[in-house]
């Protein structure tokens, strides 16, 4: 990856929120398939990501997905990237069975969690028991110290007030959202999804002088 800061959307379980995210310029959209306030099954998330067609990359999110599971999703969805967190399958496998893009969620304590198999690797929050979509902020200081590989992105207690500097201190990749742009858990806000794109292009600009 290269260029502007891209922004995924995560945890939609709206079609009007899936075309907001687009509309504001989002890189991907995310649906999660794990367990959470967020969890939609493949009929649902067929119909958030409908009308995104090529708008934006569609994400599917697991934890220790089986392969069937996954191909259920890809297929069933037209999801363009998997997100794995946990360990069950391996990010070739993925690859070689789906033709898709892998995500690799991590959470990340410390240098030792840096770089992974796929083809981004995503920092979140350390949360005992659970994989993202916390609202708890990711150390931006140990991440920046432990210089993890590109591409790179981060989530993790993100929100359109404070994703600028977090772009700043890091310079990734990609940065990921969910309950930064909710109005309520699991509810997603469009005004909010677009002042959190809005301000990912600001933070580009700061940086590039444009």
């Amino acid at each position: 990856m290269s260029g502007p800061t891209r922004v995924k959307i995560c945890g939609l379980r709206d079609p009007r929120h899936a075309a907001a995210a687009v509309a504001a310029g989002a890189w991907a959209v995310g649906v999660v398939f794990a367990d959470g306030p967020r969890r939609v099954d493949v009929p649902t998330a067929a119909r958030v990501l409908e009308d995104v067609g090529d708008g934006a990359a569609r994400v599917g999110v697991f934890v220790d997905p089986t392969l069937d599971a996954l191909r259920a999703a890809v297929e069933g969805c037209g999801l363009t990237h998997v997100q794995l967190h946990g360990s069950a399958l391996s990010a070739a496998d993925v690859r070689a069975a789906l033709g898709c893009a892998v995500v690799r969620g991590v959470r990340f304590r410390g240098a030792a969690d840096v770089g992974t198999d796929a083809d981004i690797t995503l920092y979140d929050a350390a949360v005992p028991g659970m994989h993202g979509g916390t609202g708890v902020r990711l150390d931006w200081d140990a991440l920046a110290a432990a210089a993890p590989p590109r591409p790179f992105g981060v989530a993790g207690g993100l929100d359109p007030g404070n994703v600028g500097a977090a772009i700043a201190a890091l310079r990734p990749d990609l940065v990921d959202v969910s309950s930064g742009v909710e109005s309520a858990p699991g509810v997603k806000d469009a005004d909010r999804i677009a002042r959190f794109c809005a301000a990912v292009r600001a933070a580009d600009d700061a940086l590039t002088g444009a």
